[in-house]
């Protein structure tokens, strides 16, 4: 495009990265599932810090319920497909990104296109949907690709990085086949934050249902997340700064205004992560009984 120039639209990275670092970053590659609450985010984030190519995917449209938080989202905007809204938003930062959209989303007949390249694999997969993301961090781990994590919980951001060649995500959060959503939201929930430090200030339990994949959500997690991920995916792509990798991870609450540093060997299966999953099911069983009345009270 006419006008645009890397070096000076990128220029004031640069002190934080040096010359040659942000040029590493134009060459890199990076690959984001989901481009809702935190995947457009992440995208335009890692636009802005200067990486150069990006594979994206996401099967979904703009609704009005996404105006709360999800970049992207206005009403001039509502009913369009979410990849091809982000990567024109991308694309007017930088008119020399290299993109590559998958507008049906990931799944096993694509996932060798959509990771074909990559540097980093970035989540922003929708909360509930536990078959593609276990599907895509098998691959990532297969094919030597770090993953970073980092879910929206309250008013903060809980982040979860994944070495190929430690442990799996499957193995951290004690996954397999035939459990039920709920306890699959259980376990995604609990392994993402054992520090739990956004239970302490939900004004209305009603609101989360793990059962109906509901549960209620802020702006300011999904900026925080897109911060915390960007800081993650610079330090690996340039080799420099700690990365620190499941079984450990970091829970900042804005809310709490409070910071904590999780280690789980073992991951879900650790004994006091077992201990904490058994009380969040008791009081899930407990919401779930103050809620029954309430909801045949409504129906008569």
């Amino acid at each position: 495009m006419a006008g645009f120039d890397y070096r000076t639209a990128f220029t004031r990275n640069v002190g934080w990265v040096t010359e040659e670092e942000l040029q590493r970053l134009r060459r890199a590659r990076v690959a984001i599932a989901g481009l809702g609450g935190v995947g457009g985010a992440h995208l335009l984030t890692l636009a802005r810090l200067g990486v150069g190519a990006f594979h994206i995917s996401d099967f979904d449209h703009f609704e009005l319920h996404n105006m709360n938080r999800q970049a992207g989202a206005c009403m001039s905007r509502l009913g369009q497909p979410k990849v091809e809204v982000l990567a024109e938003m991308a694309r007017d930062i930088n008119p020399e990104l290299d993109l590559t959209l998958f507008p049906e989303g990931v799944g096993r007949g694509n996932l060798a296109d959509f990771l074909d390249g990559v540097d980093v694999y970035v989540d922003g997969l929708d909360f509930f949907a536990f078959e593609a993301r276990r599907q895509v961090f098998a691959e990532v781990a297969r094919r030597g690709i770090p993953a970073v994590t980092v879910a929206p919980l309250g008013m903060g951001g809980a982040l979860l990085n994944f070495d190929p060649q430690g442990m799996s995500f499957d193995a951290y959060f004690d996954l397999r086949d035939g459990l039920s959503d709920e306890d699959l939201a259980l376990r995604f929930m609990m392994g993402l934050a054992p520090a739990m430090l956004h239970m302490g200030y939900l004004a209305d339990a009603a609101a989360v249902d793990l059962g109906a994949q509901r549960g209620p959500s802020t702006p300011m997690a999904c900026d925080l997340c897109a911060g915390i991920m960007g800081t993650e995916v610079l330090k690996i792509l340039l080799g420099r700064g700690r990365v620190v990798w499941a079984p450990r991870g970091m829970h900042f609450d804005a809310y709490r205004q409070r910071l904590a540093h999780t280690w789980r060997p073992g991951g879900n299966r650790n004994p006091l992560q077992r201990l904490l999953m058994a009380i969040a099911r008791r009081r899930l069983a407990k919401l779930r009984t103050a809620q029954r009345p309430a909801q045949t009270g409504g129906a008569r």
